[in-house]
């Protein structure tokens, strides 16, 4: 009954995914704290005002003496509560920060002013991401120029209803996920000024039914600017052969001038002059784009920069392709 109330109210918009009925009880424990501390203090404050006003010239201010246990009391009870605030925030934020191990990747490009999404079969939707119902979905994002001229600016992706939200950077990766509960279709803000053509950037979620999700994402256009099919990790492996990476980075263990990249992605490299990093989709990235920024050890400062010479697409395909080798 509570949560039929609170689905949809005056303060928040309506639960659709995992996180939002963890988030909205984290928000209403506060916001119901808040206000009882505020009747409480400004009820008490009313009342001594009153109680205690001055009515003559005559009266005179009691002598006054501190109260130890009062004064510890208002200090160490509401810490407690904000402890049990801090902890139970800081556990919501690691659940969203640590996707399961099952979840699909889409990859989010935002641009201005708008959002690309790129599926796993090489289909790509414009401003709307379309999601199974019930299933993990994990975002790697970035933003992108939309010309030699132009640049890429800070966007931020955000679904009210799914209680979402994460800063889309560019030249990097960042990562969101999420699990959808209700079937339908639902706003995505950007909310972080990126130009003139920030307001009219709004996308939606559409949340399908598991067994109609392949059918639907193959409706938009091929993700292969050349014509040929193909999913995402094929287009990669093809541009891995086109690169010339293959002369440079074997896919079957064997040393070569660079690591081989079998079996590479989730796996703790360390790194000349640093701490060990952990191989993920933006360290992929930064590889390829600026190679002379983490050094694997043992291994020569020879690879050159493919900034410029790979588009976005490329580096998106080649980063799925690298991730498929075990």
């Amino acid at each position: 009954m509570l949560s039929t109330l609170i689905a949809k109210t005056f303060w928040l918009p309506e639960q659709a995914s995992t996180f939002a009925k963890s988030h909205d009880a984290l928000f209403y424990f506060i916001y119901w704290t808040m206000v009882i501390f505020f009747v409480a203090i400004v009820g008490t404050m009313i009342y001594f005002a009153v109680k205690y006003k001055k009515r003559s010239d005559d009266d005179r201010t009691s002598p006054l003496e501190g109260n130890t246990k009062l004064e510890l009391a208002w200090s160490i009870l509401p810490s407690f509560l904000l402890i049990v605030m801090f902890a139970w925030g800081f556990k919501g934020y690691m659940s969203m920060l640590i996707p399961p191990a099952n979840a699909t990747d889409v990859h989010v490009t935002g641009y201005k002013w708008g959002w690309n999404f790129t599926y796993h079969t090489g289909d790509v939707g414009n401003n709307e991401l379309i999601v199974p119902l019930g299933q993990p979905i994990r975002l790697i994002m970035s933003s992108e120029q939309t010309s030699p001229d132009d640049m890429a600016v800070l966007h931020s992706f955000y679904v009210p209803a799914f209680r979402i939200k994460r800063d889309v950077l560019p030249y990097r990766y960042t990562v969101l996920w999420f699990e959808a509960t209700e079937l339908g279709s639902f706003d995505i803000f950007c909310t972080e000024y990126c130009g003139t053509g920030h307001s009219n950037m709004i996308g939606k979620v559409i949340v399908v039914p598991p067994e109609d999700w392949e059918a639907a994402i193959s409706s938009g256009r091929d993700f292969v600017d050349d014509g040929s099919m193909g999913t995402l990790a094929e287009f990669g492996e093809m541009t891995f052969g086109r690169a010339g990476c293959p002369a440079c980075h074997s896919v079957e263990g064997q040393r070569l001038t660079g690591p081989a990249l079998n079996g590479v992605f989730g796996r703790e490299e360390a790194i000349e002059g640093g701490a060990p990093v952990m191989v993920d989709e933006d360290y992929l990235r930064e590889s390829i784009m600026e190679p002379q920024a983490k050094i694997v050890n043992g291994y020569p400062r020879t690879m050159p920069t493919y900034a410029g010479q790979l588009s976005p697409d490329q580096i998106m395909g080649l980063v799925e392709y690298i991730k498929t080798l075990q």
